[in-house]
């Protein structure tokens, strides 16, 4: 999945919690959201509360489907609470390779 595809898929998911995210898609979409916020906190302090509270839900989004292709539910997101361990865990999790089978929550993605 190249790094357009990726931010369109994700936006086009804006709040879609179903289904699965393959690794490439989750990473390239981190990336863009990352830049975003660089050049958002570089223009104005504003702008970045802005861009930070406008990518919230399509970001946890794309974590859940992510989880959910590793084979997690997205509850599992909630480990994020635990201070630096929680990080971690879900750092491991998210570098995983996608699940092959079919598992609960969809088909598997294709990449």
């Amino acid at each position: 999945m190249t790094f357009q595809d990726a931010f369109a898929t994700c936006m086009k998911k804006y709040a879609d919690f179903n289904g699965r995210a393959v690794r490439s898609e989750y990473w390239w979409f981190t990336l863009a959201l990352f830049l975003i916020y660089v050049v958002a906190v570089l223009v104005s302090e504003t702008l970045y509360w802005i861009a930070i509270v406008a990518f919230f839900l399509p970001s946890l989004s794309a974590a859940v489907r992510r989880l959910h292709d590793i084979g997690k539910s997205g509850w599992w997101y909630l480990i994020a609470f635990i201070p630096i361990v929680g990080a971690l865990v879900l750092l491991y999790w998210f570098v995983q390779p996608s699940a092959q089978t079919v598992n609960e929550y969809d088909e598997p993605a294709v990449a």
